[in-house]
């Protein structure tokens, strides 16, 4: 249906055209009144052609109401234009299919877009000081708490209508923060960047089917799951989450070969290193695959060296020591350079419209020392979900991970764990997950409300809520 003003403007074309006509026959009319003596003939010629004229005219407005009475008026014809002009960022993640926000967009097709993530969780162990091991973000048992708010804005670029360039920043904050954002063993100043999730601009160079260059901050794409909840199947994230790399501060590349396969390649300071504390530069060489509309395949190699070979030392009072930006540091003597080679794969799968399937595997290796024997993490996840309604949909995850060496849980031992999720969608924007989660190690490793007891298991329940709003459509 056309709107109010698309009616006014088509009635006003109507009113112009047989103006002009009137105009135009005007002299016409005169003249015939002047001339009777025989020039009858050629009045009626003129009037035939201009009668002509109106018929094509009239043919041609029907024609141009028609397609926009197909597309749907004019308003929606601009809104499928800045929606073009939105492009999703790789975000990991199996698609839990919520329906996009709209929301308005500032000058330029810039989006502005907020999220609100708060979830009360119990931990059945009561652990002292009410701490869920093993947990990226739910982090906290028996009280109420700030998972995480967030602001995205986002100017894409748009190749197809001659925009090459966009700019990206995620501030965050909330408990999530703290996690996500490392510690001072990793970061030399771990608050000058902690609200800063990503912030990276694109450019899209004309070669082949497209090579896009990011430099930034930007989220890690090594394993299944990313940051926002909203894109999630579970609520918790799995330990694969938790323990591959959040971030990276350097330059990545995109080239799409097809439709179908695309190469990836970065260039980093290290794992959540916004600052580098040594002198390596990590890369990543990874495949996207999507051999069929609902089936996607991703394949990386991840290649670092995590130890620093210098020791910063904030609080130190000594006059001699240099300093980086405020901080003063000193270097190690012989300090450790062993690499670190992580493995990963996942793959998604649209089954049907209510039924999504993933899959991930993991393998990373580290050494201190080139010659060090090495410390093996190994493992992977099943994911599926099935949509009971529009509004109701069900998940689960089981998840197996053997840690030989401590790596990420700084013992050996092999952990697995199995996750329930119910999603209840309360509104456009609004959605709440009911969770019930069961950790188990093959040693005693959970917390109690003992001191010194540990258990080999521990059982959680959550309660999530997620609000979000703005003009970034899609995953996030």
């Amino acid at each position: 249906m056309f709107s109010n003003l698309a009616k006014r403007n088509w009635r006003v074309l109507h009113e112009t055209i047989a103006v002009s006509l009137l105009v135009s026959l005007a002299p016409w009319a005169g003249h015939a009144q002047e001339k009777t003596d025989g020039s009858s003939a050629e009045l009626s010629r003129r009037l035939t052609e201009l009668t002509a004229l109106v018929q094509r005219l009239q043919a041609r407005v029907d024609e141009l109401e028609n397609k926009i009475l197909v597309s749907g008026g004019p308003a929606a014809a601009a809104s499928s234009t800045a929606g073009a002009a939105v492009q999703s960022s790789a975000t990991q993640g199996p698609s839990t299919a919520v329906t996009p926000q709209n929301g308005a967009s500032l000058p330029g097709g810039t989006t502005v877009s907020f999220l609100f993530d708060g979830y009360y969780g119990f931990n059945f162990n009561k652990p002292i000081g009410r701490v869920n091991l093993l947990r990226a973000y739910d982090v906290s048992s028996h009280t109420f708490s700030l998972n995480q708010a967030d602001v995205v804005i986002e100017n894409a670029p748009d190749p197809e209508h001659g925009k090459r360039f966009g700019l990206r920043l995620d501030l965050q904050y909330g408990q999530a923060t703290a996690t996500l954002q490392g510690s001072a063993s990793n970061e030399p100043r771990p608050d000058v960047y902690r609200a800063i999730f990503q912030a990276y601009g694109t450019y899209v160079f004309p070669v082949g089917g497209g090579l896009t260059v990011d430099f930034g901050k930007w989220a890690s794409s090594l394993g299944l799951e990313g940051n926002y909840t909203k894109d999630q199947i579970n609520y918790s994230r799995s330990y694969w989450f938790d323990f591959l790399p959040f971030y990276h501060m350097g330059a990545r590349v995109n080239y799409k070969l097809s439709d179908a396969v695309a190469l990836n390649y970065w260039i980093t300071n290290g794992t959540q290193q916004t600052e580098p504390f040594n002198g390596f530069k990590d890369q990543m060489f990874g495949l996207n695959i999507q051999p069929h509309k609902g089936v996607a395949w991703t394949v990386n190699y991840y290649l670092g060296q995590e130890h620093p070979d210098v020791q910063f030392l904030p609080n130190s009072t000594a006059t001699n020591l240099p300093t980086a930006q405020g901080v003063p540091f000193q270097p190690i003597p012989n300090a450790p350079n062993g690499k670190l080679h992580i493995f990963d794969s996942y793959l998604t799968w649209q089954a049907s419209p209510k039924v999504t399937l993933a899959l991930e595997g993991d393998y990373v290796i580290q050494r201190l020392f080139t010659s060090s024997a090495p410390s093996h993490t190994s493992g992977g996840a099943v994911y599926a979900r099935y949509q009971l309604t529009p509004k109701l949909a069900i998940a689960a995850r089981t998840e197996y991970l053997s840690d030989r060496g401590g790596l990420f849980t700084g013992a050996t031992q092999a952990i697995k764990e199995n996750t329930l999720t119910f999603e209840q969608k309360i509104a456009n924007g609004l959605i709440v997950r009911e969770e019930w989660r069961r950790d188990a190690s093959n040693h005693p490793y959970f917390l109690t409300d003992t001191l010194g007891l540990l258990k080999k298991e521990q059982n959680t329940a959550t309660l999530g809520m997620v609000w979000w709003f703005g003009g970034k459509e899609g995953g996030w």
